[in-house]
């Protein structure tokens, strides 16, 4: 995925502006920054979920003029902030069900399996409603619904908000594999430490744009980076 220009608004109100980022398969890059930096809206806008404009193409089809929907069609899956990213009052299989509804029936039980290896947990609490899982479960839960298009592109928002530390490596351990499978994933992070263990690359944003870039060596001294947190502005 290639994105060129990236804005985000709200109405008249411009909250992202002139973003460029690439993203390649079996690549994981981290977008950081304070709340209030633009992280979500940026990510937004390439999911079509937030008004905006630029160049965003995915395997070299142009993406940034479609639906939603339609991007999601592309290849491009979306999971939001842990408020709402589930079906509180259906069980974790219908929840599961909900997302691979769209593919051919013949790949339908064999991604519904890989989900299932990927978040051995779900399959144990295959009947549970899902309002009622812990929060790492809810989560690793909002992944799988995701991962039911079979995407090439996962986005993520914030995946690590207040979750318990024991959580992180089986988030580790799923971006891996993902990862190996070919995904491309992009994801909203405010805790460094975090992205350091699952990031290949990073942007920090300030202010609604990219205020620096770099790789996962500079992701290990996490107090270097203080300097360009600082000030983020609202959007």
């Amino acid at each position: 995925m290639t994105c060129k220009g990236v804005t985000a608004r709200y109405s008249r109100i411009t909250v992202v502006s002139g973003v460029d980022l690439s993203l390649h398969a079996g690549e994981l890059l981290a977008v950081l920054g304070a709340n209030g930096a633009g992280k979500s809206s940026m990510l937004g806008a390439i999911a079509g979920i937030v008004n905006g404009g630029g160049e965003i193409r995915v395997r070299g089809r142009s993406v940034g003029r479609l639906s939603t929907p339609a991007r999601a069609a592309t290849g491009i899956a979306f999971v939001p902030e842990q408020r709402g990213n589930i079906f509180a009052t259906m069980s974790v299989r219908e929840n599961i069900d909900v997302g691979l509804r769209l593919l051919p029936p013949g790949e339908r039980e064999l991604q519904r399996e890989f989900i299932l290896e990927l978040f051995p947990i779900l399959k144990q609490r295959d009947q549970a409603m899902a309002g009622v899982l812990s929060g790492g479960e809810q989560q690793m839960l909002a992944i799988g619904l995701a991962l039911g298009r079979n995407p090439d592109v996962l986005i993520l928002d914030e995946p690590s908000q207040g979750l318990a530390p024991a959580v992180f490596d089986i988030l580790e351990h799923a971006f891996d594999i993902l990862k190996r499978k070919g995904l491309a994933l992009l994801l909203a992070e405010q805790n460094v430490p975090f992205a350091a263990r699952v990031a290949d690359r990073y942007i920090i944003m300030s202010y609604g744009s990219v205020v620096q870039t770099g790789g996962r060596e500079d992701l290990e001294n996490p107090e270097e980076l203080a300097d360009a947190f600082m000030g983020a502005g609202n959007g």
